[in-house]
């Protein structure tokens, strides 16, 4: 018997269901920061002033965007999700899709 089929044998519990959504929210939220950094532009971040809508410097993109990525990788592996775990792998998704929404509307408006 493999790990995996070790691990499937396992129920997942609620937690490893909101890892799997934060997991997607994070590893999204990692991709523009990351690629406005290393372009070289600044980009909203948390750390702006006034946060979320002034501009960060690039650098500090792309290492907000090494802590998203990071995050996201842990808790996805902390999740349990793989490909014969539908619902997990469902809400991962939703986590992608929700962020992808929720940034697309903020960030229409960003400062030039």
């Amino acid at each position: 018997m493999t790990k995996t089929d070790k691990m499937l044998e396992k129920p997942m519990k609620w937690y490893h269901y909101m890892e799997g959504f934060l997991a997607g929210v994070f590893l999204t939220n990692g991709v523009p920061h990351f690629v406005n950094g290393v372009s070289g532009n600044p980009f909203p971040s948390p750390f702006s002033n006034p946060p979320g809508q002034g501009l960060s410097s690039p650098l500090v993109n792309v290492l907000w965007a090494i802590f998203n990525l990071l995050a996201g990788y842990l808790l996805f592996r902390a999740s349990r999700i793989n490909s014969k775990r539908k619902l997990g792998l469902f809400l991962f998704f939703v986590g992608i899709l929700l962020i992808s929404i929720f940034s697309s509307i903020v960030f229409v408006d960003k400062a030039k």
